[in-house]
């Protein structure tokens, strides 16, 4: 009989790991109450391991550039699964400074790629205005990292629903309550209505709600609020960025995406606080971003505004993500990606695909191992660092 593995969360890690192991054949069910929503949905959607990483975060950038690396190859082949367009766009990362304070933390930041040999290019304001002619005279100057990619993650999510459904993966809209064991393996999981469903493997990828599903996971990943704006060009406006546009005001992070999608053609983000899992999009949140992004992109004024909205991150205790087999055997985990989690979703995919096979994972997901917070066993038993 086919081994049955329950994923808990249909979120963008979810789903890519469910068509994974339905590729490996597994009978595989998704079980969410809410598919395609919650943080993937919100995402703004960068493929950026170069310009989200700082000093003291090499190993996220390794993670970060292993997955980038495969995402051209994932895209195409979710693609043919679904039968429609994944999203991924190619069109490179510009990252702006709009005074001599920002311009000197790029700088910092460009000498530390300099020295792990990832370099990016350095480039003055007017440099930078004639390659996005949408920047505004505030820049300064910034950073060219062309392989820093980004996705729709609205058209990610439809085409990994898709492609998760042809690989006769089941998507059930149920909330999990808990994952079962008898002390030494799992056995399924129990949903809030008390209905059990019996599993051989069980992977927890349900985000920042990961953490109340089993006791191995308690206080391990944390939910992080993002607010998010999505903006329509209107006749007459200074047509969006090809590039996705990160840049430092006086400080802040802010980022700029550009879609494809008529009516969306601008996503701008994202606050960052910790309020447990309130989801409100605060007047305070929504001004700052549109300040800032305005500092950079001054055309975006006389766009609409379309969409405010706010995702929990899950975050975890060194901003590296979770992923491997953890407490009881049978029991994998894929969470705790933070902001990067669709950078780092074929990654982690291919990861779980392994784990569920038995073999090694990756080089750079050994870094992300579950066990380094807590006592992980493999799939067939015993204790693994």
């Amino acid at each position: 009989m086919t081994d049955r593995l329950v994923v808990v969360g249909g979120g963008v890690i979810g789903l890519s790991a469910a068509w994974t192991a339905a590729r490996d054949g597994w009978r595989v069910t998704v079980l969410d109450p809410a598919p395609c929503s919650g943080a993937s949905w919100v995402a703004g959607g960068m493929l950026a391991p170069v310009t989200e990483t700082w000093p003291g975060e090499e190993a996220l950038l390794d993670l970060g550039t292993e997955s980038v690396r495969r995402w051209p190859e994932f895209a195409a082949r979710l693609s043919a699964a679904a039968g429609r367009d994944a999203g991924l766009r190619t069109e490179g990362t510009v990252v702006a400074a709009t005074g001599s304070g920002d311009r000197t933390e790029l700088d910092t930041l460009a000498g530390h790629l300099d020295r792990l040999g990832r370099p990016v290019e350095r480039l003055a304001g007017r440099a930078l205005r004639r390659l996005e002619p949408a920047l505004g005279p505030d820049v300064r100057g910034g950073l060219s990292v062309p392989d820093d990619l980004a996705v729709d993650n609205r058209m990610l999510l439809d085409a990994l629903r898709a492609a998760v459904s042809a690989a006769g993966v089941r998507l059930e809209e149920r909330a999990v309550a808990a994952v079962r064991d008898d002390g030494t393996r799992v056995l399924g999981v129990t949903d809030t209505a008390g209905v059990e469903t019996d599993a051989d493997a069980v992977l927890v990828a349900a985000g920042a709600h990961s953490s109340s599903l089993h006791p191995v996971l308690d206080g391990l990943v944390r939910p992080v609020k993002g607010e998010i704006l999505r903006l329509a060009h209107r006749a007459g406006a200074m047509p969006p960025p090809s590039r996705t546009v990160r840049a430092l005001v006086d400080g802040r992070p802010v980022y700029a995406v550009p879609r494809s999608a008529p009516g969306h053609d601008l996503v701008l983000g994202a606050t960052t606080s910790e309020n447990g899992f309130d989801t409100t999009v605060t007047v305070g949140g929504v001004r700052d971003l549109l300040r800032d992004a305005e500092r950079v992109l001054p055309g975006i004024a006389e766009y609409a505004l379309v969409e405010t909205t706010a995702g929990l991150r899950p975050g975890s205790r060194d901003n590296l993500p979770l992923v491997g087999a953890l407490g009881p055997e049978g029991l994998v985990v894929a969470t705790g990606h933070g902001r990067n989690g669709i950078l780092l979703a074929p990654l982690t995919a291919d990861a779980v695909g392994a784990l569920l096979r038995g073999e090694p994972v990756p080089d750079p997901v050994r870094a992300a191992a579950a066990g380094r917070f807590a006592p992980a066993v493999s799939l067939t038993g015993g204790q693994r660092a």
